[in-house]
Order: structure tokens, then C-alpha cells, then sequence
């Protein structure tokens, strides 16, 4: 059963035990539980300019305004074969996101893959030298940040209140994160922002179908088993505790993420290369018929991979970086990137 978010000093213990996570030599290999990686200053100080403005009714930016704070630089850690950057950056009053940037060495500007990890997993793996180093391979930076209401971003909300509880937020918040997060690193100037991909996980694979949908510089979108097919999912998943399941299966809960579901984007989801991966082997977090659902609607001009049992999964995509293949294929210089070749890609891929 997923849990929620640990108690404020169960945080703090994290905290520290991250710092300590972070100073490890080159070799050592990160643990994943909640934690903030350094201490910057107080995440409700306002930015001192007028209110900001964000629209929650939709995926894109469009009406909002999402004025961003200037970046705190919280550490840079240089490696043989990438650099690794913690930046704090903010652009909600009272919820900075720690957004790791892990580089190539010495590469120029290199095209850039995102990638979001489902609820409740974070983005701390980034600490993890080993898991930084794969996702460098072949000369791509990888970005990373935890979504809204999860580990170090669950924040001034009851504690009854979480992600799923406030689904739309949580998958409209992180969607309007990923376009946020776009335009700082193209300001930035030193990535190549005409090669961009997003790889997401559960509910990360969610957001990162919404986020395709809606801002062309996402070149290619490769995602494993993406929650969606709400109806069904909030029913059956074990995500859901069953003691709120009827509040998540009510007809007002349902309307308000109905534009959220994957099996209305897919359809549309034309102006990318497209992956879906599905692991058939478990139906705990994926319910049978939600899963099905997706697979449906995966338009004929993508690539839908299915994995009956974890042997395949491992044969396929499941060591070495292989999961990466796919989208360095996809995002390569002089590739065809129109959508309607995603569907020759050969299925060669690792869950980084």
C-alpha cells in the first residue's frame, strides 16, 4: 500500500541523512527516501512582487502567471564522466522545487531528457552516481524533479490532503512545472533545445503525456505504465486507499480530471514520437482495464511495447540502460522525428 508523506521530523531526519547521501564518494550508490539534498532559505518568504497568478483548469500556461524567482545554486558536483547540479528554482509563492541537472562532461549543448518518477517516488535517485552516469551515456543531460505534493514538495496542504486527493492540482501543477522548467534551461542557453524528451513513470508518465500534448519543444515521449482511464483506475488501483475510493469515484471528482486522462490525449498526441510501455505482469497499481484502455488508444503512428512477464521486461528494457535507447534514437541528430516514424523504432530498451 503507497503511504503518504512522513511527519515534519521524520523529514528532518531524511534531510540530514541526504546531506550525508550527497558528500559519499564517487562509487556509492544512493538510497531513495524523502529528503531535501541541502538548506536554502525559507520556502514561504514571498518573492516581494505582485501575486501570481496560475490556472488550474488547464494544462497550459496560458493565463497564468508563473513569475520565476531568480535560481539558488545549492551544490555542483563534478564526476569523471558528467557534472551534476542542484538548483532550487520557483515560480508558485511557498513551493520550491530542487531540480537536479546532470551533464555530460565538457559537452557544449546537449539535448536534454526530463524525467518524472511516479507518486510517491522522488527525484533523489539524481544523488545516486551510478543511475547519473548511465543517464549520460551517449552525451544527453538529464534533468529531474520531484512533482507536486511529494516528498520534499508535500507542503501547507492537511494531512489528509494528497496526491491523489487532489489529483487535478497535483497533475496540473507538475505539467505546468515541466513547461516552467523548459523555459529556465532554455534561458540558460547551454542545451540544445531542438532535442528534447521526457520519460515518465506512473503518474510521472501521466504528466508527461500532458505535457507533450501541450509544448512542441518535447521532441519524444517515451512513458511506462502511465496511470489514466480514471473511472477504472480509481476503482481498482491499489494506489487508492479503499476507505477514500468512493470520494475519488464520485461524479464531481471524476469531472474535474476528465481532461486529465490519457485515453482522451493519446488519440491527439500527434506532434512527437511516442512510446508506451506496459508491464502486464501486475495489476495492482494498473488495473486490467485501465491498462487496456491505453493501449487502445495509442495512435497507430507510435510504438506500444507490452511486457508479459519481468523476464521479458528485463530482457528488453529492464538492464544496462537499454530504456534509453529508444529516446537517444529518437532525439539523434538527423533523426526523423515526425511522429509517424516513432512506429520503426526497434523496442530496445532499460528502466534507468
Amino acid at each position: 500500500m503507497f503511504r503518504r508523506p512522513l511527519c515534519c521530523f521524520a523529514l528532518l531526519v531524511l534531510t540530514l541523512a541526504h546531506w550525508c547521501v550527497s558528500a559519499q564518494e564517487p562509487g556509492a550508490t544512493a538510497a531513495e527516501p524523502s529528503a531535501m539534498p541541502w538548506q536554502l532559505p525559507n520556502p514561504a518568504q514571498h518573492h516581494g512582487g505582485p501575486p501570481r497568478i496560475e490556472k488550474w483548469d488547464t494544462i497550459s500556461l496560458q493565463g497564468s502567471d508563473l513569475r520565476p524567482d531568480s535560481p539558488l545554486i545549492g551544490q555542483t558536483d563534478e564526476f569523471p564522466e558528467f557534472t551534476r547540479e542542484l538548483v532550487r528554482v520557483q515560480w508558485r509563492d511557498a513551493d520550491p522545487i530542487d531540480l537536479y541537472i546532470v551533464r555530460p562532461k565538457d559537452a557544449s549543448r546537449p539535448p536534454v531528457v526530463f524525467y518524472l518518477y511516479g507518486y510517491p517516488r522522488e527525484a533523489v535517485r539524481f544523488l545516486d552516481p551510478a543511475f547519473c552516469k548511465t543517464v549520460t551515456k551517449n552525451g544527453y543531460a538529464a534533468i529531474g524533479f520531484s512533482s507536486m505534493l511529494t516528498g520534499q514538495r508535500y507542503h501547507d496542504v492537511p494531512m489528509k490532503e494528497w496526491f491523489v486527493s487532489d489529483l487535478q492540482h497535483s497533475l496540473v501543477g507538475t505539467t505546468h512545472d515541466v513547461q516552467m522548467a523548459l523555459n529556465y534551461l532554455s534561458g540558460r542557453g547551454d542545451f540544445d533545445m531542438s532535442r528534447v524528451g521526457i520519460f515518465g513513470e506512473g503518474s510521472g508518465g501521466t504528466i508527461a503525456l500532458l505535457a507533450a500534448s501541450i509544448d512542441p519543444r518535447i521532441r519524444a515521449v517515451d512513458v511506462l505504465d502511465p496511470w489514466g482511464d480514471w473511472p477504472s483506475w480509481l476503482t481498482g488501483s491499489r494506489v487508492v486507499p479503499q476507505t477514500e475510493r468512493a470520494d475519488y469515484t464520485s461524479p464531481d471528482f471524476l469531472n474535474a480530471v476528465a481532461p486529465l486522462d490519457p485515453v482522451e490525449l493519446l488519440p491527439k498526441l500527434n506532434s512527437a514520437r511516442l512510446r508506451v510501455q506496459q508491464s502486464l505482469w501486475d495489476s495492482g497499481e494498473i488495473p486490467v482495464a485501465s491498462r487496456e484502455r491505453i493501449a487502445a488508444a495509442v495512435p497507430a503512428a507510435a510504438q506500444l511495447a507490452q511486457y508479459p512477464d519481468i523476464h521479458d521486461y528485463s530482457e528488453k528494457v529492464g538492464m544496462n540502460g537499454k530504456m534509453l535507447d529508444w529516446m537517444h534514437t529518437s532525439l539523434a541528430p538527423g533523426a526523423d522525428r515526425s511522429p509517424a516514424s516513432s512506429g520503426t523504432v526497434a523496442p530496445q530498451a532499460c528502466h534507468p
